[in-house]
């Protein structure tokens, strides 16, 4: 299974970080793709207030809580240290075809920075970082720049670097202690093949659109 992109929204307090995402995650829904979004708070955060049944089953000692309903389904995980965004996308985001985050400045994503005069003369990032910037104004840097409105332009420059497309209908992914294994044609066939030909001879499986299997060694 491929790593979906993942592509950092960043910019200095104030400039319209939100905005510009809400405009890039309709866009590419619009043109049918699936998309997820991160938000990076280096402050923390609580959904599983004291007193809730979410937060006396974590008081109790579960190393995860889900909470769900016909319309949401969400995931309150305990961490040892704050997840990349790399270690987000495999564990969690592997379906979508993009992955736009709020955040993670200093990442090694490649990010979008969004500008405003009103607000800042300078950008957050060093421009050779940049994929693109989206702004009020001309600046004088290499990066391409958009204007603050224009997010079929971002959508499409993402499409025109390959780094927006569906996944291919046919995929295998390999994960290793959570690290994805690039696999060549032919171990993607041997391993795809005796997969999908061993449980096809299950009773009750028919039709397989997608096979997840783990293994945790003892």
């Amino acid at each position: 299974m491929r790593i979906p992109p993942c592509i950092a929204i960043v910019g200095k307090s104030g400039v319209g970080k939100t905005t510009l995402l809400e405009k890039l995650l309709s866009e590419a829904k619009g043109r049918g793709y699936r998309v997820a979004t991160v938000k990076h708070d280096v402050h923390g955060f609580d959904v599983d207030r004291p007193g809730k049944d979410s937060w006396r089953h974590a008081q109790a000692g579960a190393e995860a809580v889900v909470l769900s309903s016909p319309e949401k389904l969400a995931l309150i995980r305990k961490v040892d240290h704050d997840w990349a965004p790399t270690e987000i996308v495999q564990n969690l985001l592997r379906e979508y075809d993009l992955v736009l985050t709020e955040g993670f400045k200093q990442s090694k994503l490649l990010k979008i920075e969004v500008h405003r005069r009103e607000v800042a003369q300078d950008l957050l990032c060093d421009p050779k970082e940049l994929l693109a910037v989206a702004t009020d104004e001309h600046l004088g840097i290499e990066a391409p720049q958009y204007s603050l409105e224009d997010a079929p332009g971002l959508i499409n420059l993402l499409e025109e670097k390959k780094l927006l497309g569906r996944a291919p209908a046919e995929e295998i992914g390999l994960y290793i202690n959570g690290e994805f294994v690039s696999l060549n044609p032919w171990a993607r066939e041997v391993i795809s093949g005796a997969l999908l030909g061993m449980v096809r001879t299950l009773k009750g499986v028919n039709h397989i659109e997608t096979l997840d299997l783990t293994l945790r060694t003892k």
